[in-house]
This record gives structure tokens, C-alpha cells and sequence, in this order.
């Protein structure tokens, strides 16, 4: 089998094993935050509602941090 060069996202199979490729594949792919560029850049959004979603989003960050570090609910 001749190996030739590998451009861009790419995982080498071995032993026939596609799945654990695929899922190498899959990470990589996640990791870089390809899949996110792509989704952004697919239709515009105005720079108010970016600037709504961004503040959304850090809300909802804060919240899921304080619950969090609540203390659970006494169960008596």
C-alpha cells in the first residue's frame, strides 16, 4: 500500500477500522471549530442581534456558573 500526501483534515485507517477513523475525523474536525465557521458564515447576522446572542449567551454561561455552586437542597 503506498502512502501519499495528506492535505487539510485527514486520519489514517488502520486495520480496516473505519468507525475509530470516523470518529478520529469527527474530533478533529470539532477541535478546530471548522463546523462553527462554517454555520457563522452561512447567512449574516446583523451586528445588533450578534450583539444580543453574544449577551445571551454570557448570561446563560453566569447562571449554569452560580448553579453550579449552589448548594444542593436539603433533602429532609
Amino acid at each position: 500500500m503506498r502512502m501519499g500526501k495528506f492535505y487539510g483534515r485527514s486520519v489514517l485507517v488502520q486495520d480496516g477500522n473505519v468507525d475509530r477513523a470516523l470518529r478520529k475525523l469527527k474530533k478533529k474536525v470539532q477541535n478546530s471549530g471548522l463546523l462553527e465557521e462554517l454555520h457563522e458564515r452561512e447567512h449574516y447576522v446583523k451586528p445588533t442581534t450578534a450583539r444580543k446572542l453574544k449577551a445571551n449567551a454570557a448570561r446563560a454561561r453566569w447562571r449554569k456558573k452560580i448553579r453550579e455552586q449552589e448548594l444542593p437542597k436539603k433533602l429532609y
